[in-house]
């Protein structure tokens, strides 16, 4: 009978919840094709012709230090890449497969030079893991819901042996928790139909992560996808919970809750453009404002939020996530503090933007002015120390106007006569509670 420890797992959780911002990397041989990390999915190309990709797969200018600064500099706190994904293709060297990067032109261990770029940065080290393998022989083939062939009779599921696959999946997970050092984070995608829990094994599978790796948090997608909370929602968290709920290019409305009414960690995974891996033709990038805007919303409502870049093939981030990285960054670097370690307020949503919190420090995130002074709601004026502007560290006095004469019982504070904000992404007021 699994007994689920609610101390240690608050306490493996406590970075998680202060960094409130990470960096998804999306790479490997569909990096060539170049129409997303789903193109052997959704055009159902066979193992034979996707092997073209594994023979021209040789980025030798790509440099995983390059990634790891980025995300540095644009603020965030980890780094999550993926080690395999659903096609199969291990950036590892893995000792059960051959179709892995170490064994491609370039000849590379890609997890093992991203573990250590990550590291060298100050930031925590995560792995992303699929649970799907469209290049096993063993695992479902026709008929699946995903698989390349699954509409193709010839495909037949005669004589694949999934219980081979799983000691297969296992063994690689077993790679990536030893050979590796400390993870931070494992993030398993993704439970589908049947293929749920214990379909996996997930109770000897994350038994054998805890005793590898004790401290590392995982994600809730051995019970489910994108979609759905996980058994630790519920009360009655099984052996192979997740540590954290994913939501998937959305931001829950009011945050995520449990049955009984407690908060519970998330973190939306989020494209910068409208795809995972790297898409040539898909220009339809979020401008940085607005990735911005997200991040504090994600925080306001109590969860984090991991951006994703999906690099070349030669692993370069396109110009597009680089450009909006440096915005991000910019801001970061004189609104942090409104991030890291916030929550939410427990005050509601003001017209013109979030509120975010930690402890007696309140910030109210100005998306918009008002019309004379602002109201900041939520807050008695004789609970108040101090207001300053956050980048700046300036006084936003509070206003004593006739014109709010009407609401004496509402704090406002004067911005001054400009009518444009000092930042017009996102204009952030410390309020310093007594």
């Amino acid at each position: 009978m699994y007994t689920f420890d609610r101390e240690k797992y608050e306490k493996r959780m406590e970075w998680f919840i202060k960094a409130r911002f990470g960096m998804f990397i999306h790479w490997g041989l569909y990096a060539i094709p170049a129409r997303g990390e789903w193109v052997r999915s959704t055009e159902e190309i066979s193992k034979e012709d996707y092997m073209k990709y594994f023979e021209e797969f040789d980025p030798r200018g790509c440099d995983p230090a390059v990634w790891a600064k980025a995300a540095r500099e644009a603020g965030m706190q980890y780094v999550v890449m993926t080690a395999k994904h659903h096609d199969g293709f291990c950036l590892f060297d893995s000792q059960y497969t051959d179709f892995k990067s170490t064994n491609t032109p370039c000849g590379r261990d890609f997890v093992a030079e991203f573990v250590e770029a990550v590291r060298k940065e100050g930031l925590k080290v995560g792995l992303y893991f699929s649970l799907l393998d469209w290049y096993h022989e063993d695992y479902p083939h026709y008929g699946d819901r995903n698989h390349p062939m699954r509409n193709n009779p010839a495909y037949t599921n005669e004589n694949r042996d999934f219980d081979r696959y799983l000691t297969y999946m296992h063994n690689q997970i077993r790679e990536i928790c030893t050979n590796y050092g400390k993870l931070d984070l494992l993030w398993f995608d993704f439970s589908y139909d049947d293929l749920r829990g214990e379909a996996w094994r997930g109770t000897e599978l994350i038994q054998m992560v805890r005793e590898l790796q004790p401290d590392v948090i995982i994600d809730n997608r051995l019970e489910v996808s994108g979609e759905g909370y996980g058994s630790l929602a519920t009360g009655n968290p099984s052996p192979y919970h997740g540590d954290f709920v994913t939501p998937e290019q959305m931001i829950p409305p009011e945050g995520i809750k449990d049955v009984n009414g407690n908060d519970m960690y998330w973190e939306a995974c989020v494209t910068m453009n409208g795809n995972w891996g790297y898409h040539a033709t898909d220009r339809y990038f979020k401008p940085a404002s607005m990735l911005i805007k997200k991040l504090v919303e994600c925080v306001s409502k109590g969860g984090n939020m991991i951006l994703n870049i999906g690099p070349d093939i030669h692993g370069n981030i396109p110009e597009q996530s680089v450009r909006a990285l440096k915005e991000i960054g910019a801001w970061m670097a004189a609104n942090s503090r409104s991030i890291y370690g916030c929550t939410r307020a427990g005050i509601a949503k003001p017209e013109n933007g979030r509120v975010t919190r930690n402890g007696k420090h309140i910030y109210f995130h100005l998306y918009e002015n008002s019309i004379g002074p602002v109201p900041l709601m939520g807050i008695a004026k004789e609970d108040v120390k101090a207001i300053r502007y956050l980048a700046t560290g300036a006084e936003a006095p509070v206003s004593t106007s006739w014109t709010h004469s009407d609401y004496p019982d509402i704090l406002f504070v004067d911005l001054g006569p400009d009518p444009v904000l000092p930042d017009p992404a996102d204009t952030v007021l410390e309020v310093i509670l007594k």
